[in-house]
C-alpha cells in the first residue's frame, strides 16, 4: 500500500532503486533502457560518479543558505559557466528549482522590464497551441496543451494561442519549408496587431516543441523572421528550452541552432541532469539592467532559488557533457538513431513522421499514412505503447493530442547523450515491438 498520490493511482509503479549508465534498475532486479530520459532529464545518465561525488562535497561545506542573506560559490560559477556558452547578449542568469518555475520567472521579468520602463500597458503574451510551458497556474495559462488546461481552465490568465510552426501537419504540398516558416511566423504579426501593439509584452514558443508535440523543429527561417516582428514591435521573445536545451538537440542551446537570440532563455531539465532539482533563466544585459537599476529589485523568489548542492550538481554535469564529449556523441547518436528509425519504420502503416535535432527525436502515430488521420483520443494509443514499452524493458514518453489537441500520438525519445550504437538498436527493436503490440490492441 502506498501513501503516495502517484501521477495514476490505478497504475502500479515498480520501485526504482538504482541506476547504472543508460539504465534504471527496480527492487527486482529488472533492468530498463531510459529511452526518454526519464522526461529529458537525464542527459548523464544515472550514477555518474563525478556528479555524485560534487554534491556530496557542497553538502559538507554548504548545503543550503537563503538568498536574501548571500550568494554562494556553485551559484556563481554556475551562471559564468552558462552565460559565456550562451548566446550573444544573454548576460544573467536567475537560478530557481526547475521548469515550471524558470518560466514562471521569465513571465514576471518580461512584466517588470516594461513596467520600470514605464510601457505599464505591456502585459499581453503570445505563445501558440499544443505547446507545454510548465504546471503552475501562469506557466498553464501560457501553454497551449488542451489536455493538461482543461480542469483548470477557470483559473488560468488570458493568453492568445497562434497555430504552431508543425510542417507535418499545416505545410501545404505547394509550398516550400522556407514559403511555410514565413507562412506560419505571419500568424505572429496577424495576432500582435490584433491586440494592439503597444499592449503585447512577450512572445513566448519553445524552440523544438518538446512532450506536447514531439520534438517538432522550426521550420528554417522561422525564428529569424518571429525575431524580426519582435523587433519591430519593441516585443521580447522568450525561448522555451526546458527540454530542448542544454545540449539535447546537439548543442547546449537549442536556439544556436537557427541562428537566433532571444531576450530570454528558459532551461531546467538537462541542465541538472536529475540530479538535484534545478532550472534557470537567462536574460539579455538589457534586461538586467532595467531590473538592477530598480530601487527595488526584482519583485519575485522563491525560497530555493540559488541552492548551492543543486547549482554544484549542476556544474558538475554541464562540465562533464564537455570534458566528455558528449555533446559530440549526441549529434552522432541522434543521427544513428534518426536513421535506424527511418529504415525500422519507413513502410511502416502507422507512422506518419519522424522529426527532430540530436538526441530529441519524435516518432508520430497515425491511422492512416496517406491522409495523416490521427486514431481516435479514446483509443488511448500513447498510454498503450507506454505500457508495452515497459513490459519490455524500455522506457518512452508517449503522449496524446498531437493533432488537434485531443486526438493524435507520438513518442519522443530523449536517452542519455551516453549512449552507443548497441543501445540505439535496443531502442529501436523494443520500441517497434510496443508500437506493434500496442497498435493490435486497438485493432482488436
Amino acid at each position: 500500500m502506498t501513501r503516495i498520490l502517484h501521477r495514476q493511482t490505478r497504475i502500479p509503479l515498480p520501485v526504482a532503486v538504482a541506476g547504472e549508465g543508460p539504465y534504471v534498475i527496480d527492487s527486482v532486479g529488472r533492468r530498463y533502457l531510459d529511452a526518454s530520459g526519464g522526461a529529458a532529464v537525464s542527459c548523464l545518465g544515472h550514477s555518474h560518479r563525478s556528479v555524485i561525488e560534487a554534491i556530496k562535497a557542497q553538502l559538507d561545506a554548504l548545503p543550503y543558505a537563503h538568498t536574501s542573506f548571500f550568494t554562494n560559490e556553485p551559484a556563481e560559477a554556475l551562471a559564468e559557466h552558462l552565460t559565456q556558452r550562451a548566446p550573444a547578449g544573454i548576460s544573467h542568469v536567475y537560478f530557481v528549482s526547475g521548469g515550471s518555475e524558470a518560466n514562471e520567472t521569465a513571465f514576471k521579468l518580461a512584466r517588470q522590464y516594461f513596467w520600470n520602463r514605464g510601457e505599464r500597458e505591456r502585459s499581453r503574451i503570445i505563445a501558440r497551441q499544443q505547446s507545454y510551458h510548465g504546471n503552475t497556474l501562469g506557466a498553464l495559462a501560457v501553454g497551449g496543451n488542451a489536455g493538461r488546461r482543461a480542469v483548470y481552465e477557470p483559473l488560468l490568465i488570458e493568453v492568445s494561442h497562434i497555430e504552431p510552426c508543425y510542417a507535418y501537419r499545416h505545410r501545404r504540398d505547394d509550398e516550400s519549408e522556407g514559403a511555410y516558416g514565413e507562412r506560419a511566423a505571419a500568424a505572429l504579426e496577424a495576432e500582435i496587431l490584433r491586440l494592439g501593439p503597444g499592449t503585447v509584452m512577450a512572445f513566448v514558443a519553445e524552440t523544438v516543441v518538446g512532450a506536447t508535440l514531439g520534438a517538432v523543429p522550426a521550420a528554417p527561417g522561422y525564428f529569424r523572421r518571429i525575431r524580426e516582428i519582435c523587433d519591430r514591435y519593441g516585443i521580447l521573445l522568450i525561448l522555451d528550452e526546458v527540454m530542448s536545451g542544454m545540449g539535447r538537440t546537439g548543442t547546449l542551446f537549442a536556439c544556436e541552432q537557427d541562428g537566433v537570440t532571444p531576450d530570454i532563455v528558459t532551461c531546467a531539465k538537462g541542465l541538472g541532469a536529475g540530479y538535484q532539482p534545478i532550472g534557470a533563466c537567462l536574460m539579455s544585459s538589457t534586461i538586467y539592467d532595467t531590473i538592477a537599476l530598480s530601487p527595488e529589485g526584482f519583485q519575485h523568489g522563491f525560497t530555493y532559488i540559488g541552492h548551492a548542492s543543486a547549482c554544484a550538481g549542476a556544474l558538475a554535469v554541464q562540465r562533464a557533457i564537455e570534458a566528455e564529449g558528449l555533446l559530440d556523441n549526441c549529434r552522432k547518436q541522434g543521427i544513428r538513431l534518426a536513421e535506424a528509425l527511418g529504415q525500422r519504420f519507413a513502410q511502416h502503416a502507422h507512422v506518419g513522421d519522424i522529426r527532430g535535432r540530436g538526441l530529441f527525436i519524435g516518432v508520430e502515430l497515425v491511422a492512416d499514412r496517406e491522409t495523416k488521420q490521427p486514431f481516435a483520443a479514446q483509443d488511448r494509443l500513447n498510454a498503450r505503447v507506454k505500457a508495452k514499452a515497459m513490459e519490455a524493458g524500455l522506457m518512452c514518453y508517449p503522449a496524446g493530442g498531437t493533432a488537434d489537441g485531443v486526438s493524435g500520438d507520438h513518442i519522443l525519445l530523449a536517452p542519455p547523450f551516453i549512449i552507443a550504437a548497441s543501445h540505439v538498436e535496443e531502442i529501436v527493436d523494443k520500441l517497434a515491438a510496443a508500437v506493434d503490440g500496442a497498435i493490435a490492441e486497438v485493432r482488436a
